[in-house]
């Protein structure tokens, strides 16, 4: 009777404490979806998060303040003043009623100057800043340019990792079901133990390879998650290519495209423009100064003399021309011609090196290109051979080499085309780059973008770059 009712007990207590777990899993919460992500978003998270390009448009915000001070300057400055003096005691002469030192005294007005050179040197420095402005966008536009490009790069070695891990699995996969054929046929004595070993050791080493490739995923996740700003679980979406970069233009026309798309080479130039100026600018020290100071006054004291001017207007003409500065004036337009020679000479640089980069994308696309189609005939001999000598091997007409060398040329043969097929778009986007167009075909593709995996709203920081006009 006593164990009957511990049973009831027992039973009741299930029952009631049932539900309760039910609803306790029903609270757990569930692990968040990893975040997927297409190219496009990359550019716009990198964009938002990168530091050299906010220094970058901290530069540009500078050289615009810049601007603001060199204007000021053309305007004329105003000021105000007053005084108020308190004397001890009142003095005054014999004669009564002449005071010599009053009570109290006030004397306030207002002021304006204004002093220019006679050679406008003040027009030249605000061209100077106004060209500083235009320099700091092409500078900015070069950063975001190479950023965005690194930002490409990283994606596409995850991409390509992420293939391999899957070529390395499937390599396991068939080395697995070759090393139980080899190990059915040693059961009937149609292969020898040897056999066996070389499928054991071929199976191991595939597992190494596979931890290995799986290991560089991760590397490569983690470089990529650095570079835009990612949190570490997320995924990736494959390119959507309306068609791949061809090679219609010949290599002098790409050349001369990006000697008048770069940015860098735009910089350059209007640094040398700036550098012209500069010396136009230090050679006005020679011309005069002319400074012109308007005043308006009104006075007072207590007690109340005549005599005193109560109110005075005044206007005053300064003319001041420097005889000799120790030759500060002639060193200054050394160096701003030794500047301009050097903005000259790193024009010239900066052309033979975009020279050479349009010419080793427009020769690796070319090459990536040529190799492309005879990759594709490789594989598909590759995955024949294969599918013939393993239907051989399990008749007994090739051995286990046989079928161990067919599967190294297969997975050879894979890993080669996926390389060269993302080494091509990547190559297509390098020559976009080294011709200046890589940053511009972006804008053009920002009304397109779509990005269905944000989960909210943001003004793209792409659609900013639509109204730089240079």
């Amino acid at each position: 009777m006593q164990i009957i009712n511990i049973t009831i007990i027992l039973i009741f207590i299930i029952l009631i404490s049932g539900p309760v777990n039910l609803r306790a899993e029903e609270n757990i919460p569930l692990p968040l979806p990893e975040k997927q992500y297409s190219l496009d978003d990359l550019y716009r998270i990198a964009l938002m998060r990168s530091e050299r390009i906010k220094i970058s448009e901290e530069n540009l915000y500078i050289a615009e303040r810049t601007r603001e001070k060199a204007f000021s300057v053309l305007v004329p400055r105003f000021s105000a003043f007053g005084n108020y003096t308190r004397y001890s005691e009142e003095k005054t002469l014999a004669d009564p009623g002449t005071d010599i030192q009053p009570e109290w005294t006030t004397a306030w007005g207002v002021r304006f100057d204004q002093s220019f050179t006679l050679n406008g040197k003040e027009l030249i420095a605000l061209r100077i800043t106004e060209d500083s402005i235009k320099k700091s966008k092409y500078d900015l536009d070069a950063v975001k340019e190479e950023y965005l490009f690194t930002v490409t790069a990283a994606y596409y070695d995850l991409l390509k990792a992420a293939k391999v891990v899957d070529i390395a699995i499937a390599n396991v996969e068939r080395l697995l079901a070759h090393r139980n054929a080899v190990y059915v046929q040693l059961k009937i004595e149609t292969v020898t133990k040897t056999a066996l070993y070389r499928a054991e050791a071929e199976l191991s080493k595939s597992r190494a390879d596979l931890i290995n490739t799986k290991n560089r995923l991760r590397l490569v996740k983690i470089v990529l998650a650095r570079i835009v700003g990612l949190e570490k679980d997320y995924k990736i979406e494959e390119p959507k290519f309306k068609k791949d970069s061809s090679l219609e233009n010949d290599l002098d026309s790409l050349k001369q495209e990006a000697f008048f798309d770069r940015a860098e080479i735009k910089s350059l130039a209007i640094q040398r423009k700036i550098s012209e100026d500069k010396i136009k600018f230090y050679k006005s020290d020679y011309w005069p100064t002319v400074s012109v100071e308007g005043v308006y006054t009104k006075m007072d004291q207590q007690p109340y003399a005549s005599m005193l001017n109560e109110e005075s207007i005044s206007i005053s003409v300064l003319l001041n021309f420097t005889i000799f500065d120790g030759g500060l004036r002639k060193a200054q337009i050394k160096e701003s011609i030794a500047k301009k020679r050097q903005a000259k000479l790193a024009e010239q640089d900066m052309s033979k090196e975009i020279a050479i980069q349009v010419q080793e994308a427009y020769l690796d696309l070319h090459s990536q290109t040529s190799v492309l189609k005879s990759l594709e005939d490789q594989l598909n001999f590759a995955r024949e051979n294969y599918n013939s000598v393993t239907k051989q091997f399990q008749h007994g007409r090739a051995n286990s080499i046989d079928a161990m060398d067919a599967n190294t040329l297969l997975v050879t043969s894979e890993i080669r085309l996926l390389e060269a097929r993302y080494n091509r778009r990547l190559a297509g986007l390098k020559l976009n780059r080294a011709r200046g167009t890589f940053l511009e075909a972006i804008i053009r593709n920002v009304d397109e973008i779509t990005s269905p995996t944000m989960h909210h709203s943001f003004r793209s920081p792409l659609s900013d770059l639509k109204s730089q006009k240079y």
